[in-house]
């Protein structure tokens, strides 16, 4: 799964790097980005936007905003077999803006945790779906969900998912939703190249979201 992330580029690399427009509102750097803050997304409607979302998808249907909670991530296998998935699936793509993740090792009775960025040091986009959620009192929100697929190499040693990384050159084929083919987009949905990747141990501080520093994503000394 992915519980934990980190959002550290400022928005005028996000922007530079994903090649959309500079948005009216900034947001502070997260070393310790968790379910139900705010996050950013990339998605299309005529033009790509970078927009804030609630990092949790609420289906239409739901009357309850507590329901987002428990979807925090999908399953690439059964994303167009979920009813509260199917539509976004074929309408409401995005990519989820970061610069790394963090995953867990189980290690008897505690949990290890680890840091995994590209070696390139750029942003990465996670697979996303949203949908933009009317509660009972008609305000509107959009809300988020990150995709998941089974771990690479390197991050099959400590967890067996992993976030689904859009390659670069699929963002576009992703986003667009006039493009329904599902075997076409899932061609996208596969675990990301581990040679590509850097995994770390970093501090047990990260266990806690409200720790969010630079600390956070340093390699833990031994």
């Amino acid at each position: 799964m992915c519980g934990r992330f980190v959002r550290c580029s400022s928005i005028r690399k996000i922007c530079e790097y994903f090649a959309v427009t500079h948005p009216s509102f900034e947001i502070e750097p997260s070393y310790n980005v968790a379910p139900t803050q705010d996050i950013l997304i990339i998605n299309k409607s005529g033009v790509k936007r970078l927009v804030k979302c609630h990092w949790g998808f609420i289906p239409s249907w739901a009357k309850d905003p507590s329901v987002g909670y428990k979807m925090i991530n999908a399953r690439v296998e059964t994303i167009t077999e979920k009813p509260s998935f199917k539509t976004a699936f074929r309408k409401q793509r995005c990519i989820v803006i970061a610069d790394g993740f963090y995953e867990w090792q189980k290690d008897k009775k505690r949990k290890v945790p680890f840091y995994i960025h590209l070696k390139s040091g750029e942003p990465l986009g996670f697979a996303g779906l949203y949908n933009l959620w009317t509660s009972p009192e008609g305000e509107k929100k959009c809300t988020c969900t990150i995709l998941t697929t089974e771990s690479n190499e390197i991050i099959s040693a400590i967890h067996d998912r992993m976030p689904v990384i859009v390659p670069r050159d699929k963002e576009d084929i992703w986003l667009d939703p006039e493009v329904e083919d599902a075997a076409l987009i899932k061609g996208s949905l596969r675990p990301f190249p581990s040679e590509q990747m850097v995994l770390t141990r970093v501090s047990d501080r990260v266990n806690a979201p409200s720790h969010n520093s630079p600390e956070n994503i340093k390699p833990l000394q031994n």
